[in-house]
């Protein structure tokens, strides 16, 4: 191993028909020394049967001599400035992290006599954690609670962050796959905890705010009945008639809500929303309902997402991350709905990542996102998820 306790990160895809040349194809091309061990290697691998990832995944770790190695099945990955969609693709990502702590788990979720949990907790999960711990996590998209998983660590260890994705590409439970070191998983969560490692996040959910903050004065559950007082439905159509004609397009069609996670803060701006969807309008009531839990008092403003707000945020929260410094890797868990589903061009948020830096980047495209907005972790949609290594 290398006397050098610096990270080295490296980043190697492969589109190819066939999973047992592609994956030892990308992983003879990452960039390791023979005197480096890779400590993290994450693999995403697009387009294959579930058989083929049993018979070929689980030898990764042979091959590259990794010793923690985590992998998802997906309908697209992701690698260097490349969005491989609509293509049978492996992309690996290798880091040597020699002064890192690397713990990795598999979580399932059982029930049993009308209980349910999640189990799998390695016994040093349960004494202290050091301070700098994250979560990077790949889950099953069918039967696996992620928003419960999410939820516990919001109580037991706030302000951890959790980043990750859930598997894609799966039409019925038993198809995705997830891969921890030798072993091939269709069920449950894989992932590490890191310690020792310098990690920024960018939860980037697609939005920009229109009008101004408005305080919720009623609510029940889900249902905003009243906005500053104000029938909700009666706030939101005087919203829509201050537009633009242009803006009015986008409100009609692509319209959300962001909550505010931090109330103390003096003004608000892209990153301090949590987005969520608008899923009904009751004209008769006055009330909207939203996709999320909602109380009176606390401070909203409406969202629109279109493919140019979607790009104006991911790189204005990208330029602001990389005024704190550089940093030397990434990992990107962006939607499904994103890519050439919403932007014009190909190869968006991987193109802007490597427009701030070029640095190793791989990911793939998921059916949820998981990444902090505040000091909480959330399950989301239609974002860009990333973590970044420095």
């Amino acid at each position: 191993m290398s006397n050098n306790p610096e990270p080295k990160f490296s980043q190697a895809h492969c589109v190819s028909n066939d999973l047992s040349t592609a994956l030892p194809d990308a992983a003879s091309q990452l960039d390791i020394s023979p005197d480096q061990t890779i400590d993290l290697l994450f693999a995403f691998v697009a387009g294959y049967s579930p058989e083929e990832f049993d018979r070929v995944m689980p030898s990764l770790k042979k091959i590259t001599g990794a010793k923690n190695v985590i992998g998802c099945s997906c309908e697209a990955t992701i690698g260097g400035e490349l969005e491989l969609e609509n293509e049978k693709s492996v992309s690996l990502w290798a880091a040597c992290l020699p002064e890192s702590e690397i713990t990795p788990l598999h979580l399932k979720f059982t029930r049993s006599g009308g209980e349910s949990a999640i189990t799998g907790w390695p016994d040093e999960f349960s004494t202290e954690w050091p301070e700098d711990s994250c979560l990077i996590g790949l889950s099953e998209p069918f039967e696996f609670p992620v928003d419960y998983l999410l939820e516990r660590f919001n109580e037991d260890r706030p302000g951890l962050p959790i980043i990750g994705g859930i598997a894609s590409g799966a039409q019925e439970p038993g198809i995705s796959r997830l891969l921890l070191n030798d072993e091939s998983f269709d069920s449950g969560w894989v992932g590490v905890r890191l310690a020792n490692t310098t990690v920024r996040t960018i939860v980037s959910q697609g939005c920009r705010p229109i009008g101004t903050p408005m305080v919720i004065t009623q609510a029940e559950r889900n249902i905003i009945q009243q906005i500053g007082g104000r029938p909700a439905i009666d706030v939101l159509s005087e919203l829509f008639q201050t537009l633009p004609t242009r803006e009015q397009r986008s409100f009609q069609s692509g319209l959300q809500i962001g909550r505010v996670i931090n109330e103390y803060q003096d003004s608000f701006e892209f990153g301090d929303f949590l987005v969520r969807n608008i899923t009904g309008v009751d004209q008769a009531l006055g009330s909207i309902s939203i996709g999320d839990y909602v109380r009176p008092g606390q401070t909203i403003q409406f969202h629109i997402r279109d493919h140019e707000s979607a790009s104006a945020e991911l790189t204005q929260l990208l330029k602001k991350q990389a005024s704190q410094g550089p940093s030397k890797a990434a990992l990107l868990f962006t939607c499904n709905g994103r890519g050439l589903n919403l932007f014009q061009d190909p190869n968006h948020d991987a193109a802007c990542i490597q427009s701030v830096a070029p640095i190793p980047l791989a990911g793939f495209f998921a059916a949820g996102e998981v990444g902090p907005v505040g000091n909480r972790n959330f399950l989301h949609g239609f974002t860009a998820s990333v973590v970044l290594f420095d």
